[in-house]
């Protein structure tokens, strides 16, 4: 019973530092994509890391990259946050959202925190879950 009780002890441990920034990590995501939603990529920019601003240089470079290669993102109908993982030692948080077709997509947000917050360094789209009949 006491080995059981330490197992549990111990992965309550290691998932706190990745549960402790949930509520912030999420609501990055979610100030990104109210700012996508608006228009306001200029707002939205700010929420990228510095490696992602340094990549597009512009709010407008930015903008138009998620208008085109996210378009789930850009327009999304619905967002539900998943689980925030910690791989390698970087944390990733899962994303599900439906597009304006009702489709929906599965996205890993990679997070960083920097001296203005956590910013996203990073979205993959991930393959859709094999539909089983």
């Amino acid at each position: 019973m006491r080995n059981g009780l330490y197992a549990v002890f111990l992965v309550t441990c290691l998932a706190l530092p990745a549960a402790a920034q949930e509520a912030p990590i999420e609501e990055t995501i979610r100030s990104q994509i109210d700012a996508f939603l608006a228009d306001d990529f200029a707002r939205a920019f700010t929420y990228a890391s510095p490696t992602i601003k340094g990549i597009f240089g512009t709010p407008e470079n930015f903008g138009a990259m998620v208008k085109n290669g996210y378009p789930m993102v850009y327009r999304p109908a619905e967002v539900e946050m998943g689980a925030l993982r910690d791989i390698a030692g970087n944390l990733w948080q899962r994303v599900r959202v439906v597009d304006q077709a009702g489709a929906a997509w599965y996205l890993d947000y990679m997070m960083v925190e920097t001296a203005e917050g956590w910013q996203i360094n990073a979205v993959q789209v991930l393959p859709a879950p094999d539909v089983g009949a």
